[in-house]
Order: structure tokens, then C-alpha cells, then sequence
């Protein structure tokens, strides 16, 4: 219902929600004893009256069917509420207009997520499913006529031969792969699109301008539908206006060419929900990843992760949510694109909100995270910078196995680049930022245990507290300049000699000896990870916050 409930079905009565693994799709035939497989869609073909759906109903109870499909509208009374409420069988309309075989073809598509990754063939109507090339072949050699296969945006999904014999207009749009816009402002302007998009005939379009004296080829067009949705259109240049018999043509062509978009559409979001799938299961390990990384083509290749974020864009005061999500799964196709451009084996999966690509290794580890790291700038630099995009890619893993350890330290490092402030790296290896990896997961586990401050840091926050005397901050600018005193007394805003009498004095306060490495290794470990929000801003800014009643 989600990948076809928009085109072709809607819910006319029952629930949908149930797991059910669909066992088959069959035809309803009363004389036939024929015994179908478990879980089967029933397409209820001639199925109209109330009393005949209530009689149906016990019977599909009995072979366990899945779903009851009919002919909308479908009437549903109490007699067939009562029917569906008791069988259990959810009742579906099919949109007037649509074809059985249409239907038919789109739910086989949907269940063939199992033939993903094999080389056996589909075909509908004699020409391999999805070939819209071999497709416009056929349907040109029916009328007679160069023909070109047309999305709703007038963008060319394919054409036929013989293209030489037309006009330099169709020359233009082959070339472009788009109807010019000047053609397509003329045709809007004439009311050709409208006339197309009403008609279920062929409608004849007069010749176009395509220069100050020359005129197009007149043309033949036919709107494809499915349904009540337009899918796009057929386009013939021809020298005069068709017969009866290639009209008739021309529109069974359309359904053909229907049935062709709508598998390839409805197969490529099986396809990319299949992948995200398996690329799930391998990167998430246990016994399934090895099955998942076989289907993906990568059982005993070595690989790395890639890992991408997408993060909101700071100019707006309130992140918009559902802008946040179209983009992410633009940057998520656009990534797809890329890698596979790059190695026909990569895989790419959007998984929560982090887009994961698994890349082949072919070279050495070194090198191939090297080459991955390039691959990564270069998508950033062919995407842009409107919104904050972050990469991280992990190490070489060998096997399947380590697919899991990858995409760990993929993640990890992600967390950093998108955690920084300002974000200086947009490309980054764990090896870059381990240190700062370390110090994310250290906070992690303070704010779990709820550590706080000791010691010398603790003595230093409570005098300040009292006092206001600027010794953390004056710690930890002297640590951040390794002792430099001049440097240090310029980060804090205050002349050296007055920052040596703050050094002397908060080793006075807390006892720390600052020329002990262990201790100042303490001290900054401590300024680094244990503070709270409060105590960081007084240690970074030496400024802290004035409750109300002081």
C-alpha cells in the first residue's frame, strides 16, 4: 500500500497493518478448484455485488489468503464490513482505469526483492522490463515514426531510431535530453499540454516555430497514465496525421510504456530499500552480515565505510525539520551517484540519520583510505556548501566481519567533525581526531557516573567561587600555551606580571606543582573532560555566571 497505494490501490475496508509474508499473487476464478499458495493476493477480476464479496470471504479464510483486491468503487455495506471484520482479510480497491495486468506486474515487482543482485531477465509484453530504448524501437516501427518517451517535465526517458528523418527541434531535444523551453512555453501556450493530459486518444499537435522561417514536424502525442496519474507521454514527428489503425497503436503502446515506468519505478524503491537492508545488516554484524555482504557483492573483498552527515543550516533560529529530511536524502541519492560512478560494487544506505557508503578496497589499506578521503572532498566540492555536510571514513576492514569495526570508527570520528566549533574539517579519519574521539567518549562517561571536579581542579572552582579571582581560567591558559606566560597573559586579557601573581597564587590555593608532568597532565585532563557547562565557560573565558542573589 505505501509504494503503490498513491497510483494504483487504496484501502476500501479492514486493517493492512498485520505482518503477513505474501505468499503469491492469483487470480479469483470460481469454476477453478485450483489450490493457491498460502498468503496469496486475490485479485478479485468481475467481483462487484456485496453478497458475492461475503460469499468469497469464507473461502479465502480458508485457503489463508492475504488481501481481497476488486475493482473500485467497491461497494462495502454492513453485510461486507462484517464479512472483512470477521475474516480478517483486508478488502482493496483497484483505481478505475488501471489495468489488471498492471497491477499484477507492479505487486510481482514488489515481491521479487529476493532476484535483486541476479541476472534473470523480466519482460513485459515480449521487450525486457525496462528497456524504454527497445521499448521506443517497437512503438516507432508501429506508427511508422521517429518517437520519443516523455517524463510529466517534458525530460526524454528515451527514443527511437531514426531520429535523422525529423526536425531540428527533435534533433535539440535528443541532444539535450529535454524539450527546449521556448518549445515547451509555445505548446503550453497553445493549450497542447492540456489537451494531452485530458485525452486518452492520440491528439495531433500543429507545427512549432523553430526559427524565424522554419517550422517543426508536426507531431502525435499520447499522455501515458496509470489510472488517474499521468507517468508522461509519447511524442511521434510525423509528416501527416495517423491513421486509425496506428492511433489504435499508439494507444495500446501507452499502456505498454505505463506498465514499464511504473515497474522501474516501483522496482527501484524496492531495490534501494533492499540495499539499505543488507547494507544495515553488514554493517550492524552478527550471523546475517555475512549473507548481507554476499547479496551486496562484497563477500571476500576487502572495504572501508564512509560515513556522511548532513547538519542544519545555523542561519535559521529553528532548524526546519522536514527541510533538514529532504535534503538529507538528496545529499543520500547524490552519494549513491558518486560512489557508484567510482566502483560499480559500493552500496550506500541511509540508517537513521547518518548516509553510509561501503567502498571496495583495490589497493593497499593506506592508500585506499587515502583514495577514499579524496573521493569524499571531491563529492563536497561538487555538492556545495548551502548546508554543513561532514564526512568521516573508516579503516580498510578485510572481510565481512570487519564491516562493523569500519563503520565504528567511521562513526566516531563523525561525531567529532560535527560536534567541532568552529568545524575546520569537513574530511576526516579516526586517526585525525582519535585524541578528540577519546576525550568525546571520557565526557560520555563522566556525565553516565556523574563525576565531578577533585583535587586540584575543585580547590581552584571554590576559591573562585568565593573570591572571583580568574585562577582556573589562568590555569588553563598557562597549560594551553605549555608555560608560555606572555601568550598565556594575552588569552585571559591581563598584564604578565599580573598573571604571574594569579600562577602564584592558585599554587598557593590548591598545592599543584606545575613542573611535575603528571600533574599538569591531571589538571588539564580534568579542565578537558570532567567540567561541567558552567565550569568549562569559567575555565575557557575566566568569567562565571552570577546567581540571582549575589
Amino acid at each position: 500500500m505505501d509504494d503503490l497505494g498513491a497510483t494504483l490501490l487504496h484501502l476500501a475496508a479492514g486493517d493492512v497493518s498485520a505482518a503477513v509474508d505474501v505468499g503469491g499473487i492469483v487470480i479469483h476464478d470460481p469454476i477453478d478448484d485450483a489450490v493457491p499458495p498460502e498468503n496469496s493476493i486475490v485479485l478479485g477480476v468481475g467481483i462487484r455485488e456485496p453478497a458475492d464479496i461475503a460469499r468469497l470471504m469464507p473461502e479465502l479464510v480458508a485457503r489463508r489468503s492475504a488481501a481481497l483486491v476488486l475493482r473500485a468503487p467497491v461497494a462495502v455495506d454492513g453485510v461486507v464490513a462484517e464479512a472483512v471484520q470477521t475474516a480478517g482479510i483486508p478488502l482493496i480497491g483497484l483505481t478505475p482505469g488501471a489495468s489488471w495486468t498492471q497491477l499484477a506486474a507492479m505487486l510481482r515487482t514488489l515481491l521479487d526483492e529476493g532476484q535483486i543482485g541476479t541476472a534473470e531477465p523480466h519482460t513485459l509484453s515480449g521487450i525486457p522490463a525496462g528497456d524504454l530504448f527497445a521499448l521506443a524501437n517497437a512503438v516507432a516501427a508501429l506508427v511508422d515514426a521517429p518517437v520519443t518517451i516523455e517524463d510529466r517535465g517534458a525530460r526524454v526517458l528515451a527514443f527511437s531510431g531514426r531520429q535523422e528523418e525529423s526536425d531540428r527541434g527533435r534533433i535539440e531535444t535528443i541532444l539535450g535530453r529535454q524539450v527546449p523551453e521556448r518549445y515547451s512555453r509555445v505548446l503550453e501556450e497553445r493549450g497542447v499540454f492540456r489537451d494531452l493530459y485530458r485525452s486518452d486518444d492520440p491528439i495531433q499537435v500543429a507545427p512549432v516555430p523553430i526559427g524565424e522561417t522554419a517550422f517543426s514536424q508536426p507531431r502525435a502525442a499520447i499522455a501515458v497514465r496509470a489510472g488517474d496519474e499521468i507517468l508522461g507521454s509519447i511524442w511521434a514527428a510525423v509528416r501527416e496525421p495517423l491513421s486509425d489503425d496506428r492511433k489504435r497503436a499508439l494507444r495500446d503502446a501507452a499502456q505498454v510504456v505505463a506498465l514499464h515506468l511504473l515497474r522501474n519505478r516501483a522496482g527501484a524503491d524496492v531495490e534501494r530499500r533492499l540495499q539499505a537492508d543488507l547494507v544495515a545488516s553488514a554493517l550492524e554484524g552478527g550471523a546475517e552480515a555475512q549473507e548481507a555482504a554476499h547479496r551486496l557483492g562484497l563477500s571476500g573483498h576487502s572495504a572501508l565505510v564512509i560515513a556522511v552527515a548532513v547538519g542544519s543550516d545555523e542561519r535559521s533560529a529553528v532548524e526546519d525539520a522536514a527541510r533538514l529530511a529532504t535534503e538529507r536524502q538528496r545529499v543520500a541519492d547524490a552519494f549513491a551517484v558518486h560512489l557508484s560512478a567510482v566502483h560499480p560494487r559500493s552500496a550506500t544506505a541511509q540508517i537513521g540519520n547518518v548516509i553510509y557508503g561501503v567502498l571496495p578496497a583495490i589497493r593497499e589499506p593506506a592508500e585506499s583510505e587515502e583514495r577514499a578521503g579524496k573521493i569524499a572532498e571531491d563529492f563536497l566540492e561538487r555538492l556545495g556548501d548551502h548546508l554543513p555536510v561532514m564526512i568521516a571514513v573508516g579503516p580498510v576492514a578485510v572481510d565481512a566481519a570487519a564491516l562493523v569495526d569500519s563503520r565504528a570508527s567511521a562513526d566516531r570520528a563523525l561525531r567529532v567533525v560535527t560536534t567541532a566549533r568552529p568545524r575546520s574539517r569537513r574530511v576526516v579519519r579516526l586517526a585525525d581526531v582519535h585524541a578528540e574521539s577519546l576525550l568525546l567518549e571520557l565526557r560520555d562517561l563522566v556525565a553516565v557516573r556523574g563525576d565531578r571536579p577533585t583535587g586540584v581542579i575543585a580547590k581552584l572552582i571554590e576559591y573562585d567561587h568565593e573570591h572571583d579571582a580568574r585562577l582556573v581560567a589562568t590555569l588553563n591558559a598557562w597549560l594551553e600555551a605549555f608555560g608560555d606566560v606572555n601568550q598565556a597573559a594575552d588569552a585571559v586579557f591581563v598584564h604578565p606580571n599580573t598573571f604571574r601573581y594569579r600562577l602564584r597564587r592558585l599554587v598557593q590555593v590548591s598545592g599543584i606543582d606545575l613542573k611535575d608532568p603528571a600533574d599538569r597532565f591531571a589538571a588539564m585532563l580534568q579542565l578537558r573532560v570532567v567540567c561541567s557547562t558552567a565550569e568549562a565557560d569559567v575555565a575557557k573565558t575566566g568569567t562565571r555566571r552570577v546567581r540571582g542573589d549575589e
